[in-house]
């Protein structure tokens, strides 16, 4: 009996350490692949993790294996920064107005060239040259994002008067028709989606990517709404992550004025997903590389997670 445990550890101090590393990795992860089988995960994908083309490469390895352990992830790309970069090459000028680009009917023919064009099917190439079977669409496709104008007010700061700000051909999700994204999920192809949504005269609208996520992964019953962003998660008042919030601790945490500036609508986007059935939203650092694992498959997670108040 001592023989044999001695040449087990032999045996084991002979492996790297990084094998070992690995098929702990692996075993601890079973748990949760078993907790997630079958169920949809939408992963909100955009930021400066887009332009960096390993962080890409590793992002669509990613997807390719969520699915292929027994989930449905569903993939909402943004592209802030390349409609950024051809409207410049176009000479077309835009304005912002609360973070939304105002959108004039030259610029959206820009948005959905770059969104449903170059992005989606570049994404979708990169997933399927890492050995996976994606589908690009946008929520024109099938009626799938059927949307209405952005309304945005102004208050003058002088007269305290309201006045309605036109943003063009900025939307917002009206309704979302889950039977498209159900067909394509039942035929075992990862769904890309474009945050383009069609109006009810059948008018093209621009809209944001976190709210066409958020959107789509209530409509969809998802069991987590993972967020990438450009930073590591909701930060507290000394700029330390915070792993978990409940939607109540979140909203405290705006009027505090903790959560601020163009984190609180990301936040209530968060917020809006849960309270349509989504189980837990994570906001997450896209610039970490396989961030998306590491929040789904292991106990530690990679950023901050926001579920339901108890």
């Amino acid at each position: 009996m001592t023989d044999t445990k001695d040449k087990d550890n032999k045996t084991q101090n002979r492996m790297p350490r990084e094998w070992l590393a690995t098929g702990r990795i692996l075993t601890e992860a079973l748990p949760f692949i078993l907790r997630y089988d079958g169920k949809t995960v939408l992963i909100k994908y955009g930021g400066h993790a887009m332009g960096d083309a390993q962080l890409a490469e590793a992002f669509a390895r990613d997807i390719v294996l969520i699915k292929q352990v027994g989930l449905n992830p569903i993939v909402v790309h943004g592209g802030g920064p390349q409609i950024a970069s051809l409207l410049d090459r176009l000479k077309i000028t835009s304005s912002f107005v609360d973070g939304l680009r105002v959108t004039d009917a030259a610029t959206v023919e820009v948005v959905e060239m770059v969104l449903s064009g170059t992005i989606n099917k570049g994404l979708v190439s990169d997933i399927n040259h890492a050995g996976g079977q994606a589908v690009g669409l946008s929520g024109k496709d099938g009626n799938l994002i059927i949307a209405r104008k952005l309304q945005r007010t102004s208050k003058d700061p002088n007269s305290n008067i309201e006045k309605v700000l036109d943003l063009g051909f900025v939307g917002e999700p009206h309704e979302i028709n889950p039977h498209v994204l159900d067909t394509i999920l039942s035929s075992d192809l990862i769904p890309i989606v474009a945050p383009i949504g069609i109006g009810e005269a059948g008018e093209t609208y621009n809209i944001n990517a976190d709210t066409a996520a958020g959107a789509v992964a209530g409509a969809m019953d998802a069991a987590r709404l993972i967020m990438l962003t450009d930073v590591t998660g909701v930060l507290d008042e000394n700029g330390e992550l915070i792993p978990k919030l409940t939607v109540a601790e979140a909203r405290q945490l705006i009027e505090k004025g903790t959560i601020s500036g163009g984190m609180i609508p990301k936040i209530e986007t968060c917020i809006a997903a849960i309270e349509a059935g989504v189980e837990g939203v994570a906001i997450l650092d896209g610039r970490v590389p396989h961030a998306v694992l590491l929040e789904l498959f292991t106990d530690r997670g990679a950023g901050t997670l926001i579920q339901r108040d108890p």
